[in-house]
Protein backbone atom coordinates (compact mmCIF):
# COMPACT_ATOMS: atom_id res chain seq x y z
CA UNK A 1 0.00 0.00 0.00
CA UNK A 2 3.35 1.99 0.98
CA UNK A 3 5.00 1.52 -2.69
CA UNK A 4 1.30 2.45 -4.02
CA UNK A 5 1.15 5.37 -2.37
CA UNK A 6 4.86 6.91 -3.66
CA UNK A 7 3.83 6.05 -6.95
CA UNK A 8 0.62 7.90 -7.12
CA UNK A 9 2.11 10.91 -5.70
CA UNK A 10 5.18 10.81 -7.53
CA UNK A 11 2.65 11.01 -10.92
CA UNK A 12 3.12 14.07 -12.73
CA UNK A 13 -0.80 15.17 -12.17
CA UNK A 14 -0.88 15.58 -8.40
CA UNK A 15 2.47 17.13 -8.75
CA UNK A 16 0.99 19.45 -11.22
CA UNK A 17 -2.30 19.90 -8.71
CA UNK A 18 -0.13 21.00 -5.90
CA UNK A 19 1.70 23.44 -7.87
CA UNK A 20 -1.35 24.78 -9.12
CA UNK A 21 -3.01 25.05 -5.87
CA UNK A 22 -0.56 27.05 -4.27
CA UNK A 23 -0.44 29.14 -7.34
CA UNK A 24 -3.89 29.81 -7.02
CA UNK A 25 -3.93 30.74 -3.62
CA UNK A 26 -1.00 33.22 -4.31
CA UNK A 27 -3.09 34.21 -7.33
CA UNK A 28 -6.04 34.93 -5.08
CA UNK A 29 -4.36 37.04 -2.38
CA UNK A 30 -3.48 39.41 -5.75
CA UNK A 31 -7.35 39.40 -6.68
CA UNK A 32 -8.08 40.25 -3.10
CA UNK A 33 -5.56 43.12 -2.89
CA UNK A 34 -6.90 44.61 -6.16
CA UNK A 35 -10.13 44.15 -5.37
CA UNK A 36 -10.29 45.71 -2.22
CA UNK A 37 -7.60 48.26 -2.50
CA UNK A 38 -8.49 49.76 -6.12
CA UNK A 39 -11.99 48.23 -7.44
CA UNK A 40 -13.91 48.40 -4.33
CA UNK A 41 -12.77 52.38 -3.39
CA UNK A 42 -13.94 53.49 -6.71
CA UNK A 43 -17.15 51.83 -6.69
CA UNK A 44 -17.18 53.13 -3.56
CA UNK A 45 -17.30 56.56 -4.44
CA UNK A 46 -19.29 56.28 -7.38
CA UNK A 47 -22.40 55.05 -5.13
CA UNK A 48 -20.81 57.40 -2.14
CA UNK A 49 -19.85 54.71 0.03
CA UNK A 50 -15.71 55.11 0.90
CA UNK A 51 -15.67 51.27 2.14
CA UNK A 52 -18.34 49.37 -0.02
CA UNK A 53 -17.80 46.32 1.69
CA UNK A 54 -19.01 47.89 4.91
CA UNK A 55 -22.39 48.26 3.30
CA UNK A 56 -24.95 45.77 5.24
CA UNK A 57 -28.26 45.18 5.82
CA UNK A 58 -29.18 45.12 9.57
CA UNK A 59 -31.76 42.74 10.40
CA UNK A 60 -31.21 42.47 14.21
CA UNK A 61 -33.01 46.03 14.74
CA UNK A 62 -29.96 46.91 17.19
CA UNK A 63 -27.49 49.91 15.75
CA UNK A 64 -24.14 49.09 15.24
CA UNK A 65 -21.47 51.48 13.63
CA UNK A 66 -19.81 49.16 11.33
CA UNK A 67 -20.30 45.67 9.47
CA UNK A 68 -17.95 44.01 11.41
CA UNK A 69 -19.12 45.19 14.69
CA UNK A 70 -22.48 43.50 14.07
CA UNK A 71 -20.61 39.84 12.57
CA UNK A 72 -18.67 39.92 15.93
CA UNK A 73 -21.91 40.42 17.85
CA UNK A 74 -23.72 37.87 16.42
CA UNK A 75 -26.42 40.01 15.20
CA UNK A 76 -28.33 38.64 11.99
CA UNK A 77 -27.13 41.20 8.96
CA UNK A 78 -27.04 41.20 5.59
CA UNK A 79 -23.19 41.46 3.55
CA UNK A 80 -24.40 43.62 0.56
CA UNK A 81 -20.45 44.68 0.57
CA UNK A 82 -18.98 41.66 1.48
CA UNK A 83 -20.95 39.37 -0.82
CA UNK A 84 -20.40 42.10 -4.09
CA UNK A 85 -16.67 42.15 -3.19
CA UNK A 86 -16.63 38.12 -3.22
CA UNK A 87 -18.30 38.43 -6.28
CA UNK A 88 -16.19 41.14 -8.10
CA UNK A 89 -13.43 38.39 -7.18
CA UNK A 90 -14.60 35.74 -8.44
CA UNK A 91 -15.45 37.17 -11.81
CA UNK A 92 -11.72 38.19 -12.20
CA UNK A 93 -10.41 35.20 -11.04
CA UNK A 94 -12.60 33.48 -13.74
CA UNK A 95 -11.51 35.97 -16.53
CA UNK A 96 -8.20 35.60 -15.82
CA UNK A 97 -8.57 31.21 -15.77
CA UNK A 98 -10.65 32.28 -19.42
CA UNK A 99 -7.75 34.14 -20.92
CA UNK A 100 -4.99 31.88 -19.75
CA UNK A 101 -7.24 28.85 -20.65
CA UNK A 102 -7.73 30.11 -24.13
CA UNK A 103 -4.26 30.92 -24.56
CA UNK A 104 -3.10 27.24 -23.97
CA UNK A 105 -6.08 26.08 -26.48
CA UNK A 106 -4.62 28.17 -29.22
CA UNK A 107 -1.17 27.17 -28.63
CA UNK A 108 -2.50 23.52 -28.40
CA UNK A 109 -4.86 23.66 -31.55
CA UNK A 110 -2.63 25.41 -34.06
CA UNK A 111 -2.92 23.91 -37.47
CA UNK A 112 -0.74 22.15 -38.41
CA UNK A 113 1.35 23.23 -41.45
CA UNK A 114 -0.35 21.49 -44.88
CA UNK A 115 1.38 17.72 -45.81
CA UNK A 116 3.10 17.89 -48.84
CA UNK A 117 2.30 16.48 -51.52
CA UNK A 118 3.54 12.53 -51.57
CA UNK A 119 6.22 11.91 -54.22
CA UNK A 120 4.90 9.79 -57.18
CA UNK A 121 6.60 6.40 -57.01
CA UNK A 122 8.67 4.87 -59.59
CA UNK A 123 5.48 3.31 -61.41
CA UNK A 124 3.32 6.53 -61.41
CA UNK A 125 6.61 8.17 -62.76
CA UNK A 126 6.79 5.63 -65.50
CA UNK A 127 3.14 5.61 -66.05
CA UNK A 128 2.62 9.51 -66.41
CA UNK A 129 5.73 9.45 -69.23
CA UNK A 130 3.89 6.66 -71.45
CA UNK A 131 0.66 8.94 -71.28
CA UNK A 132 2.52 11.92 -72.66
CA UNK A 133 4.41 10.18 -75.03
CA UNK A 134 0.84 8.57 -76.32
CA UNK A 135 -0.60 12.23 -76.15
CA UNK A 136 2.29 13.49 -78.24
CA UNK A 137 2.08 10.60 -81.12
CA UNK A 138 -2.05 12.26 -81.39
Amino acid sequence: MLKEFREFIERGNVIDLAVAVIIGAAFGSIIDSLVADIINPIIGVLFGKPDFSSVYINLSGQAFPSYAAAKEAGAQVIGVGAFLTALINFLIIAFALFLIVRSANRLRHEPAAAPAAPTPTNEEVLLAEIRDAIRAQR
